[in-house]
């Protein structure tokens, strides 16, 4: 199955995470399928910014987000314009 997670880089004590889609048996920093966007925690300005066509193909392919990311993706608006394709 494949998830949508987060992906550590950067240096160390200033992490900076990519959104990606990966398998869901590969490690946190294993072989991803493809990038969907960044996630930077120590940032003052925006911190999570997606790839909006991206992230809506795969959740509708049937990629399944961790819950850090889903609670992202609720807060940008993004999951419930994925709720209302579904139905």
């Amino acid at each position: 199955m494949v998830k949508i997670r987060l992906q550590r880089f950067g240096a160390k004590k200033k992490p900076s995470y990519r959104v990606v889609a990966i398998d869901e048996r590969k490690q946190r920093d294993g072989a991803i399928i493809e990038n969907l966007g960044q996630y930077q925690p120590v940032s003052s300005g925006l911190q999570f910014s997606v790839d909006e066509d991206k992230m809506l193909t795969w959740l509708k392919n049937g990629a399944q987000p961790t819950e850090t990311v889903l609670r992202m993706l609720k807060k940008q608006g993004i999951w419930k314009k994925h709720l209302e394709s579904v139905k």
